[in-house]
C-alpha cells in the first residue's frame, strides 16, 4: 500500500491536472495563496472563498486535506477542487502538512490538526460560518480527515477540542488497511504496537459527526473495503453514516470528479454539495 495512494491526477478523456486546474472557475471567487497557519515551510495553506462572502451572510466551509500516501502532495495541485467548492458558496481551505521521510505519524496529523484549529479562529473573517465547518479528505487525506473526526486528542491539543465538525468527506481512504505490508509503511505509522492509532476504525463512535463515505468500485489503489468496513462499524454504534460506492470510478477519477469539467459526468461533487447543503445531515 505505500505506493496506493499517490496524488497525481489524470481522469477520463487524458484530462491531467495541469489542464482540469486551468479549467477551473476563476470569476466569483478570491484566492490567497501561501498562508500561514503554523512555523514551517509545509504550514502553510490556500484559501478558496466566495468573492463577497465575508459582507454576506456566512457560508460553510471545507478544510480539504490532499492524498500522497504520506509521502507527497502539494496544495497547489488541488486548485480545482477549491475553485469548485468556493464558486459554489464553500469557503475553501486547502493545507499543505509534513511528509515522510521528513516526519512519522503521528506528525502530519499534528498540522492537519493546527491546519482546522487556525480555520476555527479565523473562518469568521473569511466569510465562513464555523457552525458548518467540514472536513473532506481524498485517498491519504481521507485518513487524514477521518482520524481527525474520530480521535479527539489531536484537535484537542491543537486547541481546538471544543469545535462541533459539522460533517466529514471521506473519498476513497484508507480507514482500516492492517496489517501493514510495505517497509515504507511501516517507517510512516512505526512499531506494530502503535498501528491501531492510525486506523480511523478503531474510533468510530456514536460521537462521530456526520460523515459521507464515497468510494470508486474500480479503485484498484485502495481497496473500497476500506469505506465499506468504516460505514458499517459507524453503523453500528449508531453513528450518522452515507456510503456512496460509485461503479466503475477508479481512484484518480473519484477526486478528478470535482473539476467543472467533469463534474456533469460524474457524481461524486453534485454529491457533496447535496451532503454540505444539508449540513451533514443524511439523505
Amino acid at each position: 500500500m505505500s505506493a496506493i495512494l499517490a496524488s497525481p491526477v489524470r481522469a477520463r478523456g487524458g484530462f491531467t491536472v495541469d489542464l482540469l486546474n486551468r479549467l477551473s472557475p476563476r470569476r466569483g471567487i478570491t484566492i490567497r495563496q501561501g498562508v500561514a497557519y503554523g512555523p514551517g515551510p509545509r504550514h502553510r495553506l490556500d484559501v478558496y472563498s466566495p468573492a463577497r462572502a465575508a459582507a454576506a451572510a456566512p457560508v460553510p466551509a471545507v478544510v480539504f486535506f490532499y492524498g500522497g500516501g504520506w509521502e507527497e502532495g502539494d496544495r497547489g495541485i488541488y486548485r480545482f477542487v477549491g475553485a469548485a467548492l468556493a464558486a459554489r458558496g464553500i469557503v475553501t481551505l486547502v493545507p499543505d502538512y509534513r511528509l515522510y521521510p521528513e516526519v512519522r505519524f503521528p506528525a502530519f496529523m499534528e498540522d492537519a490538526a493546527a491546519a482546522v484549529a487556525w480555520a476555527r479562529s479565523f473562518l469568521t473573517t473569511l466569510g465562513g460560518d464555523p457552525g458548518r465547518l467540514f472536513l473532506m479528505g481524498h485517498s491519504a487525506g481521507a485518513q487524514i480527515a477521518t482520524l481527525l473526526a474520530l480521535d479527539p486528542r489531536y484537535l484537542r491539543a491543537a486547541g481546538a477540542g471544543g469545535l462541533r465538525i459539522a460533517g466529514v468527506i471521506g473519498l476513497a481512504g484508507p480507514y482500516d488497511f492492517l496489517p501493514l505490508r510495505s517497509p515504507t509503511l511501516k517507517a510512516i505509522f512505526g512499531p506494530e504496537a502503535a498501528w491501531p492509532a492510525s486506523q480511523p476504525i478503531t474510533y468510530a463512535s456514536a460521537a462521530a459527526p456526520p460523515m459521507l463515505l464515497a468510494a470508486g468500485t474500480a479503485d484498484r489503489v485502495v481497496d473500497p473495503g476500506n469505506t465499506e468496513r468504516l460505514a458499517a462499524r459507524l453503523r453500528a454504534v449508531g453513528a450518522a453514516v452515507e456510503m456512496r460506492l460509485f461503479r466503475g470510478l477508479g481512484h484518480r477519477v473519484l477526486i478528478g470528479g470535482f473539476a467543472s469539467a467533469l463534474a456533469p459526468l460524474l457524481p461524486v461533487r453534485r454529491e457533496t454539495l447535496r451532503f454540505i447543503a444539508q449540513g451533514g445531515g443524511a439523505a
